[in-house]
């Protein structure tokens, strides 16, 4: 899959991620608190629960279905956009099996989708797009309890105007239109996999992938945290710090730490012996989430998701991300990745089936994927029964 070897690679690489993608170029309002040894930490309080009662549910309700996006992007992925359809066609067609999956394509390339996916997955030429991460340029549905759904829009920007992404930045509101269901741009830029929510009035989110002037330069950390709370329908924001610069993203959250349900999160942990920027930025996340309560005071229980030795994996490309964090859960599954690390593999899966025990986990080979600085919750993009 590629011609760099190293004999070990720290649990993080701390080369650039999806560098090989780029083709162009709070100050907290409520609680904040300082996490002994690792810096501060800060929640930011800011809107309520909007009026409409719309908000963003946690992952784990039940969907109506998956959305994803076919790449067929030579000047985005050169010589490895086969293996990375490749893997787009495995997920799909895994998810397919517990929930019904919508794929996005160019009328150029639904033909190769639809061979690829097979019947199982529902292929759309209607909504053009520029690349695989769902994600991040898709609409972020809502729901209000009582049958309603709405979604809203990050006003995806390229992860600050670091790929092509004309067509991928009205993905999100072409999608609303096509499923015509009312669509409300955010007062904010930002991706999909830059916020995660506990469904129950807290986010969490990295200051380097938002509070960043490649996407709000004329933006507080504040205000960005009033802006999400307010679109995602919470009213607190637990902040890390992230590392600006390294990846296309600016470090991710959804790679990293992730809520699981009400006062519950994991955050994948590097090996003891890793040092790198990638693995004291771990380090700090879990510290600052292990210490942090949720919107409504409570603490949360953090597990650890211990990560692959880098040694160990099949790829020896220097941006691959190894994130058995990057999982998507589904109708009556969990779709994680597993990098050839058999004792981690096995490790993870047995994690993740212990958060999850009335769901199947299924471990995928999505090594191309991988090499591409991403995972299977960055190309998917789950909506919610109302």
């Amino acid at each position: 899959m590629n011609d760099h070897t190293a004999p070990h690679v720290p649990a993080r690489h701390p080369l650039d991620r999806r560098r090989f993608l780029a083709a162009t170029g709070l100050a907290a309002a409520g609680a904040a608190w300082t996490a002994t040894g690792f810096g501060k930490a800060s929640a930011a309080h800011a809107a309520p629960v909007p009026a409409s009662g719309f908000a963003v549910p946690i992952d784990t309700v039940a969907h109506t279905r998956t959305w994803m996006a076919w790449p067929d992007s030579t000047a985005i992925w050169g010589p490895k956009l086969r293996g990375v359809q490749a893997n787009i066609a495995l997920i799909a067609r895994t998810i397919a099996a517990y929930e019904p999956v919508t794929m996005c394509a160019n009328p150029a390339g639904a033909a190769a989708a639809r061979s690829a996916c097979g019947p199982s997955v529902t292929v759309l030429d209607s909504i053009p797009v520029d690349d695989c991460w769902m994600r991040d340029t898709g609409p972020v549905f809502r729901t209000d309890g009582a049958g309603g759904l709405d979604t809203i829009g990050t006003n995806f920007n390229g992860w600050g105007n670091k790929q092509p992404h004309a067509r991928d930045a009205l993905v999100a509101e072409r999608i609303a239109a096509h499923l015509g269901v009312p669509f409300t741009a955010g007062g904010f830029v930002g991706e999909g996999g830059a916020v995660e929510t506990d469904g129950n009035g807290t986010l969490m989110a990295t200051k380097s992938s938002l509070v960043n002037t490649n996407r709000n330069p004329d933006l507080t950390q504040a205000q960005i945290g009033t802006a999400m709370c307010d679109v995602y329908g919470a009213s607190q924001v637990i902040w890390f710090d992230g590392l600006t610069g390294r990846d296309i993203t600016d470090d991710h959250v959804d790679a990293t730490s992730r809520f699981t349900a009400a006062t519950a999160g994991l955050v994948q942990m590097p090996l003891a012996t890793d040092t790198d920027a990638w693995a004291q930025d771990a380090r700090r996340q879990y510290q600052i989430l292990s210490t942090a309560t949720d919107s409504r005071g409570n603490p949360f229980a953090v597990t650890r998701l211990q990560g692959p030795d880098y040694g160990l994996i099949r790829s020896t490309d220097p941006r691959f991300v190894a994130a058995y964090a990057n999982y998507y859960v589904c109708n009556g599954a969990v779709i994680s990745a597993q990098f050839g690390d058999a004792r981690a593999d096995a490790a993870a899966k047995a994690t993740l089936q212990q958060l999850f025990p009335d769901r199947v986990v299924e471990q995928l080979d999505i090594d191309s994927l991988g090499a591409g600085g991403g995972g299977i919750h960055c190309v998917t993009q789950q909506q919610p029964r109302p």
